[in-house]
């Protein structure tokens, strides 16, 4: 029998390339989401037999932050994540035999806006604000499962840059539209992870079976804003870049129906567990990531 992986939220960016590369190794890829021809959320039935025995779950599912943050958005963006949450622990709680592995994204805004010093799992500073307490919420509804038999681990996932998604398509808009330079002061810290670094923390942490709890997902060079835009021009091949202050970001953010935290938040974040397990990244620095999905 194939071995099996269930991926959570599984349609969009993260999730089409892990089940694409799952697939491509032999793996039964099965969804949950409330898109047709899935394992829909809906159906409690269909979740528990699809979790049993299988080696892996993978749960990405959360609205998008990249909205207002008004009463409805906000609900949505706490609903969507807990209710989750506890709908696949309670299923796996009902499995006769249930996953071997339950990864749970969580996020590194969970740490303060840091310019003074990077946040590890053993030294970060948890911060305040909407979305600090979204992401705690989540992390303690997720560890507050008791699963013996299921090991657990939460990924705060820095912002994870691909060829065919996430950030990179705004990004590069801006770039080309000539708007590439400096946000804000530029000084706030940019984390980050290649979504090929964050398939292989996957596998090892498949592997490595005395892994559990909470891991910075992120490269061990994040660099500030303004760096992070002088490579992207470079790469895009774009001479110059006018920057945005931070007021005409606030207005702007208003007519794209944003947020500027989004931005101008300072995430300082090193993957110290990771490093100290032995993990070796394929892409730690920024240059070497962005040659690699802008060589196109």
């Amino acid at each position: 029998m194939k071995k099996k992986v269930i991926i959570a939220g599984g349609t969009g960016f993260i999730g089409n390339y892990l089940a694409a590369y799952y697939r491509a190794h032999g793996y039964t890829v099965l969804i949950i989401s409330r898109q047709p021809n899935t394992v829909l959320w809906t159906n409690k039935t269909a979740i528990i037999n699809a979790l049993e025995n299988a080696e892996i779950l993978i749960n990405l599912a959360g609205k998008s932050v990249d909205c207002r943050y008004n009463d409805k958005n906000k609900a949505e963006i706490l609903s969507s994540r807990i209710d989750t949450t506890n709908t696949l622990g309670t299923c796996i709680q009902e499995c006769s035999h249930p996953p071997k592995l339950w990864i749970n994204s969580s996020t590194a805004t969970i740490y303060r806006h840091a310019e003074d010093r990077p946040m590890t799992e053993s030294t970060g500073e948890i911060g305040s604000g909407f979305s600090v307490g979204i992401a705690r919420q989540w992390e303690n509804a997720f560890f507050n499962f008791d699963l013996p038999y299921t090991r657990q681990i939460a990924l705060r996932m820095a912002i994870v840059l691909g060829e065919d998604g996430g950030v990179m398509r705004p990004l590069k808009n801006l770039v080309h539209a000539g708007l590439g330079g400096k946000q804000g002061n530029g000084k706030q810290r940019f984390s980050w992870i290649h979504i090929e670094d964050l398939k292989n923390i996957i596998l090892f942490i498949q592997q490595h079976e005395d892994m559990q709890g909470v891991y910075n997902c992120s490269s061990p060079q994040p660099e500030t804003n303004i760096i992070f835009m002088q490579l992207l021009r470079k790469y895009m091949h774009v001479p110059f870049g006018l920057p945005s202050p931070k007021w005409l970001l606030e207005l702007g953010a208003i007519l794209i129906r944003t947020e500027t935290e989004l931005i101008l938040k300072s995430r300082w974040v090193l993957p110290e567990r990771l490093l100290k397990k032995g993990f070796v990244f394929t892409y730690p620095n920024l240059n070497k990531a962005l040659e690699n999905i802008l060589k196109k």
